[in-house]
């Protein structure tokens, strides 16, 4: 009984599989064919005035000659892009596909693109815009009517009366500090 139980722990102890001269490695070449990437070079203006940069900028699609529309139009945040020539201005609106955002016409590789965007509307504009109508006809309303309202004659009687050019000197304020921040809410807006 002993021996047997030596045999199978001899026979456990062996390796599976028993080893060999190992092989010489197989020397791979280096054969490799690079290829470059068709690009274009986009001098994007905003508004016509610019350029605000200029980039190189990979062309896409199937052939490779599509340039990425709506890449540019949210990186810049445009509404729409259209082709431009510094000299004469704005031309015919760049067209894209919906679908995946590349342009309908074709570019060869090394071409110069000239774009000029036109910005999305912000939001300040607008609601500036109403509240201050709002105002104005409020303040209209309760100057044109004999009897002023109980709420007017409350804020009255905290602020004191407004003369009329008083109100004038605001709106006059409020509309140049308006034009002369413009360009300074864009920017963080």
């Amino acid at each position: 009984m002993v021996e047997v139980a030596e045999i199978e722990e001899t026979e456990a102890m062996a390796p599976l599989l028993q080893k060999t001269a190992e092989p010489e490695p197989v020397l791979k070449s280096n054969r490799s064919v690079t290829t470059s990437v068709p690009e274009a070079e986009v001098h994007i203006y905003s508004c016509g005035k610019g350029p605000i940069e200029i980039i190189k900028m990979s062309l896409g699609g199937w052939d490779q000659d599509q340039l990425e529309v709506r890449e540019i139009l949210d990186k810049y945040g445009f509404k729409s892009i259209y082709a431009f020539t510094p000299g004469s201005g704005r031309g015919v609106p760049i067209r894209f596909n919906p679908r995946n955002g590349r342009s309908m016409l074709t570019y060869r590789d090394g071409a110069r693109v000239y774009i000029d965007g036109e910005p999305k509307d912000s939001l300040l504009k607008p609601i500036t815009r109403i509240i201050l109508s709002v105002a104005m006809i409020t303040v209209i309303i309760v100057f044109a009517m004999k009897e002023t309202p109980a709420w007017a004659k409350n804020l009255q009687s905290l602020v004191g009366p407004i003369p009329p050019w008083v109100l004038a000197c605001v709106v006059i304020v409020f509309t140049r500090m308006q034009k002369r921040t413009k360009n300074f809410l864009q920017k963080y807006l």
